[in-house]
């Protein structure tokens, strides 16, 4: 009988107070800067592809992995520190021509939803902010790895748990209000590996 009285009075309301196992499934990693590019390419007036990354980047990764349509993805993008090879091109393109990176320091990235497409791909879906201006933009991710880093037995900077991800998309950079003209959309394709601290 004081079994049953403990229970009732001490050990079931704990029991409701807990957040459920499910509560305890996300894993949050950071993207490692060193291991991370995002890197677009486009057109240059038909004369042939033209390439350029974002040097800067701050991402972090929410992942589900028992659900993953609940997780989530935030980037932050240093949009002075874009950099195609050649200086010139490279302050043109953060001038009021294209990025106006004093008036818009950062370009952002946050998801709204998650759906899975295959065993290790999803298209993530978020809102994309270029120049002020925010539009929906869907990014093809494929998970790449996720556990113990191969070199984490050798090398302390990589202990712990690791996520890695590509992602692909396409965006019209005239729909961002950035540069005057256009030969055809931007492709992005980016690449990171995250752990599981900053």
């Amino acid at each position: 009988m004081r079994l049953k009285r403990f229970f009732r009075f001490v050990a079931l309301p704990l029991l409701v107070a807990l957040p459920s196992a499910g509560a305890f499934a996300a894993e949050t990693y950071y993207a490692d800067q060193g291991h991370t590019e995002v890197r677009f390419g486009w057109n240059h007036a038909g004369v042939s592809m033209q390439n350029g990354e974002f040097i800067t980047t701050k991402a972090t990764l929410v992942l589900d992995p028992d659900n993953v349509e609940q997780s989530t993805l935030n980037v932050t993008i240093d949009s002075a520190s874009v950099s195609s090879g050649f200086v010139p091109l490279d302050d043109h393109l953060k001038s009021k021509d294209f990025l106006e990176v004093e008036t818009y320091p950062e370009i952002t990235f946050v998801s709204t939803s998650v759906t899975k497409t295959g065993e290790m791909t999803a298209d993530v879906t978020g809102d994309l902010t270029i120049h002020g201006v925010t539009k929906p933009v869907t990014l093809k991710t494929a998970l790449t790895h996720r556990g113990d880093h191969p070199l984490g037995g050798v090398i302390d900077y990589y202990k712990g748990k690791w996520v890695a991800f590509s992602a692909t998309t396409e965006i019209d950079h005239q729909a961002f209000n950035v540069g005057g003209f256009s030969t055809g959309p931007i492709s992005i394709n980016i690449v990171t590996e995250m752990k599981d601290r900053e």
